[in-house]
């Protein structure tokens, strides 16, 4: 913009640098792009950067309280991993070596974002070895549960049944981009979730997982006890136990326990045996 004059001549006939610093801000105002929603847990983020655990830490993380009962943990856990974007191309082969047995990879968020690292992040495990899955963040403030849960199925959240793909997973937690529970009461966020998983029951046959942590679950649903009976649960503590559950499950089926496992990517345990992640996975 090197020929722009530095001095616009106004109505009145004076020159006026502020002529053209007006103008030239209207004009960035008007090609700049929406900024990233500001939430309260930090920084500004911006959409589709959001994964499993993304609030956890500063949310829920923390050390065991005196006491605490371990919710149905089993002596035989089975180890995992979660991923998303952030990870770019994993070494499947060397989480495997590790004794990294199952994973599950973020596909979609909201109705606006796919995984650009999906096919590698996806089909890398299972030609690893492991029992793969795919996993959808929640965003209950852009659209509703039924479209999400349509979105997600079409891009990477389906299932077939071959003894390796793993039920598709809701992430439902702590809002990064705005107010924690996304503006929704407690009733609203209930319905919203039933609608998400009543739509992939019908799309793929299977009752999807559910990632949660047990304080935003009481803050956000009210602790609402009506998916336990049909959904596993997958609960977020960075801590030595899973701790208390939310209402209705007595056992939890997966536990994200840390942010900084082996290799890459937040792990998990899966609660049983390695026949037990079959089980899930042939539904």
């Amino acid at each position: 913009m090197d020929d722009v004059r530095s001095d616009i001549l106004l109505p009145s006939g004076r020159s006026s640098r502020l002529g053209l610093t007006g103008v030239l801000t209207g004009l960035l105002l008007f090609l700049s792009p929406p900024a990233a929603v500001p939430h309260s847990g930090g920084p500004t983020a911006p959409r589709g950067s959001a994964y499993m655990g993304v609030g956890v830490r500063a949310h829920d993380g923390g050390a065991p309280l005196a006491g605490e009962r371990s919710a149905g943990l089993r002596v035989t856990q089975t180890e995992g991993v979660d991923v998303s974007s952030h990870q770019g191309n994993v070494a499947w082969s060397t989480l495997w070596s590790a004794g990294t047995k199952w994973a599950y990879t973020k596909a979609t968020e909201g109705t606006y974002y796919k995984n650009p690292s999906f096919g590698q992040q996806y089909n890398g495990p299972y030609s690893a070895g492991m029992i793969r899955g795919s996993y959808h963040f929640a965003t209950p403030d852009t659209t509703g549960g039924k479209a999400q849960a349509d979105y997600f199925v079409d891009h990477g959240g389906g299932w077939s049944k071959d003894g390796r793909t793993l039920p598709g997973v809701l992430d439902i937690e702590w809002n990064p981009y705005g107010a924690s529970c996304y503006g929704k009461s407690k009733s609203g966020m209930v319905s919203w979730i039933k609608d998400f998983l009543n739509r992939y029951k019908a799309r793929t046959g299977r009752s999807a997982v559910i990632y949660t942590a047990t304080n935003w679950w009481k803050d956000c649903t009210g602790n609402y006890s009506g998916f336990a009976s049909s959904h596993p649960l997958w609960i977020a503590r960075y801590a030595s136990t899973p701790g208390t559950l939310p209402a209705g499950w007595s056992t939890h089926t997966m536990w994200q326990y840390t942010s900084s496992g082996k290799t890459v990517g937040d792990h998990d345990k899966f609660n049983g045996s390695l026949s037990r992640v079959r089980a899930l996975a042939n539904g």
